[in-house]
């Protein structure tokens, strides 16, 4: 079994003259959104002086889709760190210049720099986000558990600065490479508070540093000078506001010199230190070291230890005192080192918080859950090994020249064999684990992103139920953390589809109400992602799509009612319009209406014709779904999966009933349809054949198949009212779809893939939808768009809507896509694309991708009208 497979590579454009020349050191980042932001340089054409120092964003399921920014460094870009919520982005440079990137308008394509510090000419070597003091322990003995409480458990942890109420001051914290340690704090109003104190009194030179955090909420830093022989140094670090004004107070831990160093065969062998790594960034007790020469290295796995303090011989016999305690000191201790190895050129470290006792490391090795348990390291021969992260033991390897010969080009039918090109060894410059350890990035000496896949196995043959165990519990974990979970996709054959679905629901019905309340979307958009794996589930994919924007209107209009009097009873009005619709199982409407009190349904006239497109698509919605019903047979069509959902019937069932009694207060607001006879009551018409279709699956029964005057009423309804054909989604033009071959895909950077292959729309229609204004755009949208990658949402970018009750449900928007993913902007691309159209060199490719709007997975882009009028 192989433990690690190349997913796909992204690669420049091949120009005469190559512009691009990665930087050097090469930085790569990979937030819990998924983004990976790495660095290059770029050469002017005109004068190879004249170098700018780029900063490129990808998201994972769109690489080709890069967004480049001149981040204006003046040097060379030496850190680049994601914060907790994966949406903000520091870099650091050579000349001691730190900026944080954050989007714009909250689209992932469109960055900013808002925030920035400087230490002139003094080289950042290590940068971090100062912690938030969230923690979360993953449980992998509790995974067989039906609580999402034991299997993922809250630590508790102290965050770095808190301001009033224990609330987490934000910042970031950097070392110099003169022994300065520099602290930036964001006041809530906005303002950056800046300070810097040295390490220690005789300030050295740090050539190499990293950070690490105690749940005691202090930061300690990890320095060397870079000599093997010189020690490696730890201090504390604890950082506090007093009078307005940021301070630092530092102390010096216990050292430690490198094992290497007192060997007598090594001792000259690897004179210097190339990388310095906490194991994680919330353990300071553990620290990876790795000393180099010009064709090898050497790793060394050190701990830090409460030992006892021996005493004299004197007082041995001492008789002790009650309660007395043995001194103790804390002392560093070598866990393990490995053999002479390539030349290392980059490392990576898993971000998956697993706890790494003996104790863990036997259920680890008794349930055969790997993830969290190896590191990466890349050698400059072009291969990565995957070593334990304690005993450093091989779990994994790939062999980089080998498997970079064989890729997928798209549109090719097999992979094609090609020589390498002269040049320089192809090697990885920076490495970096996703946020479930099932994924690694690499960018190479050439800046191409190569994807690779890491078995959560690391190799081990494992039985189906284990493999799929194992993946359950990773999108628990993502569901939980609200982590993005593309990761674990890769995993996913869609043989597998199938069984997660249903176990993922299994698992989350066993939960108590308030966390399957808190979850309730997230289950949904985990769902759909898993479907679009597979063409069998394909259907069901657009239906959980469908769910998602069901549940938000549903929400949204619940929410305008109001209790008649200001003394409320225990329900709210939304709660009692559910309980008397479940009870009241009356085919007629108004019957079921006659129960509620109509004065907390009283709006005044706007916001009700503002949400007459929301109430509209809800009419369309139980029109598409009765008429179809006949139709789900042998074949899947979307709208299956509703046939048996009592709970999304009801909720359907409950939202013609409040339209019903609004329509009466304001009858524009109530759905039109088109109907052949002039005295059709078509809401009552649809409300009777929906109940009869929700009493066949209400939960309280044993589920029932529609009974054949139900099918035959539903078989009239064409005939009776206009079927609206509804746009359907979602859109599998993203690159997870493509990696279920075995061959490895080659992308390029600017270019939208032609993958063979790719997904297609059911019941796709001929104009453009904004998806969450459940509007027409027209045929020739004038107005600027966006859409989400990950599930294919249009929106307009900017809302046409006056009313406060429309802006209210687009603000929901605003942040998230429908199915919790990010938002992406494209000013730059459309100018690019504008002016290649102008020229007439318009690439079909890249039409299509701004036709689309598809650019970051769960992640808005803008498309022009000019764009969608080109189709």
């Amino acid at each position: 079994v192989c433990q690690l497979r190349l997913a796909y590579v992204c690669e420049w454009e091949k120009r005469p003259k190559s512009t691009h020349c990665p930087s050097i050191p090469l930085v790569c980042s990979w937030s819990c959104r998924n983004l990976v932001a790495f660095t290059t340089d770029l050469k002017s054409d005109d004068d190879d002086k004249d170098v700018s120092h780029m900063i490129h964003i990808i998201d994972t399921e769109h690489p080709w889709d890069v967004f480049s920014i001149n981040s204006g460094h003046t040097e060379v870009i030496s850190c680049l760190e994601w914060d907790q919520s994966g949406s903000r982005l520091l870099s650091a440079d050579g000349d001691g210049q730190i900026k944080c990137w954050s989007m714009s308008e909250h689209l992932v394509n469109s960055w900013e720099s808002v925030l920035s510090s400087s230490l002139d000419g003094d080289p950042i070597v290590a940068l971090s986000w100062l912690h938030n003091g969230v923690k979360l322990a993953l449980h992998v003995e509790m995974s067989g558990s039906t609580n999402f409480g034991e299997k993922f458990s809250r630590v508790k942890f102290s965050p770095s600065l808190t301001l009033f109420g224990g609330k987490p001051m934000e910042g970031w914290l950097a070392v110099t490479v003169s022994g300065l340690v520099t602290v930036s704090l964001l006041k809530p109003g906005g303002a950056l508070l800046t300070a810097s104190e040295s390490l220690c009194r005789l300030r050295g030179r740090v050539a190499l540093a990293d950070i690490a955090f105690t749940g005691g909420g202090n930061i300690v830093v990890a320095a060397t000078d870079g000599s093997s022989s010189s020690p490696v140094q730890f201090y504390k670090v604890v950082v506090s506001v007093v009078s307005e004004k940021c301070r630092i107070d530092t102390e010096l831990l216990p050292s430690l010199f490198l094992r290497c160093t007192t060997d007598p065969l090594r001792r000259e062998k690897y004179l210097s230190v190339t990388h310095l790594k906490f194991l994680t960034r919330e353990n300071s007790e553990q620290v990876l070291l790795c000393a180099s020469n010009q064709s090898g290295s050497i790793v060394e796995c050190w701990s830090l230890r409460k030992e006892g303090l021996p005493v004299n011989n004197i007082f041995q016999h001492r008789s002790p005192v009650v309660g007395e305690k043995q001194p103790t000191i804390l002392k560093w201790r070598i866990l393990t080192t490995t053999n002479d190895l390539e030349r290392v050129s980059a490392v990576a470290l898993p971000k998956l918080p697993i706890s790494i006792s003996n104790t863990d490391l036997k259920v680890a090795s008794d349930t055969k859950f790997c993830p969290g348990l190896g590191l990466a390291l890349a050698f400059h021969d072009g291969s990565i090994q995957i070593l334990h992260r304690l005993s450093l033991h091989t779990m994994g390897v790939f062999y980089g020249s080998s498997s970079s010969t064989s890729v997928q080009r798209p549109g090719d039918e097999s992979a094609i064999k090609r020589q390498r090109t002269g040049g320089p060894a192809l090697h990885f410059k920076a490495l970096q684990f996703s946020w479930t350890s099932l994924a690694l990035a690499g960018v190479d000496n050439h800046g191409k992103l190569h994807m690779l896949r890491v078995s959560p196995s690391m190799g081990q043959v494992l039985e189906m139920n284990t493999t799929l165990r194992h993946l359950l519990f990773l999108l628990e974990y993502c569901m939980v953390t609200g982590y993005d979970w593309w990761d674990v996709l890769l995993h996913v054959q869609p043989t597998m589809v199938h069984n997660l679905v249903e176990k993922l629901h299994e698992e989350y019905m066993r939960q108590n109400q308030a966390l399957q309340q808190v979850l309730a979307t997230r289950i949904v958009a985990v769902k759909a992602s898993l479907c679009k794996l597979s063409t069998a589930t394909a259907a069901r994919a657009c239906d959980f799509h469908a769910k998602l924007l069901l549940m938000a209107i549903s929400s949204t209009l619940k929410s305008l009612l109001r209790p008649h009097v200001l003394n409320t009873p225990d329900k709210s009005p939304g709660d009692r319009l559910t309980e008397i619709c479940a009870k009241n199982t009356d085919t007629d409407i108004d019957k079921v209406m006659i129960n509620l009190k109509t004065e907390e349904f009283v709006l005044d006239g706007p916001p009700l014709q503002s949400l007459q497109q929301l109430i509209q698509w809800v009419g369309d919605f139980v029109l598409y779904l009765l008429a179809n019903l006949p139709n789900q047979g042998s074949m899947v069509r979307p709208g299956f999966g509703f046939m048996r959902d009592g709970a999304s019937l009801g909720m359907l069932r409950e939202m013609l009933v409040m339209i019903r009694i609004w329509g009466l207060l304001k009858p524009g607001c109530l759905p039109t349809f088109t109907a052949t006879s002039d005295n059709q009551d078509s809401m009552q018409l649809l409300f009777r054949l929906l109940t009869k279709l929700w009493l066949c699956s209400r939960d309280d029964g044993p589920p029932q198949d529609p009974d054949e005057s139900l099918i035959d009423e539903c078989c009239l309804l064409p005939s009776q009212l206009l079927v609206p054909s509804l746009d359907w989604l979602p859109v599998n033009d993203g690159v997870i779809v493509r990696l279920q071959g075995k061959h490895p895909l080659r992308l390029q950077f600017g270019k939208a893939s032609s993958l063979p292959g790719g997904g297609t729309r059911p019941g796709l229609i001929d104009h453009p939808m904004d998806n969450l204004r459940c509007v027409h755009m027209g045929v020739c949208p004038t107005e600027d768009s966006k859409a989400c990658t990950r599930c294919g949402c249009v929106t307009m970018l900017r809302s046409p809507n006056k009313t406060n009750a429309m802006k209210q449900w687009e603000q929901r928007w605003i942040k998230n896509c429908l199915c919790g993913g990010l938002d992406q902007d494209d000013d730059d691309d459309i100018r690019k694309d504008e002016e290649e159209t102008a020229k007439g060199q318009f690439d079909p490719a890249a039409m299509f991708l701004f036709r689309r709007g598809e650019r970051t997975p769960t992640h808005y882009n803008t498309i022009t009208h000019r764009a969608l009028q080109r189709r």
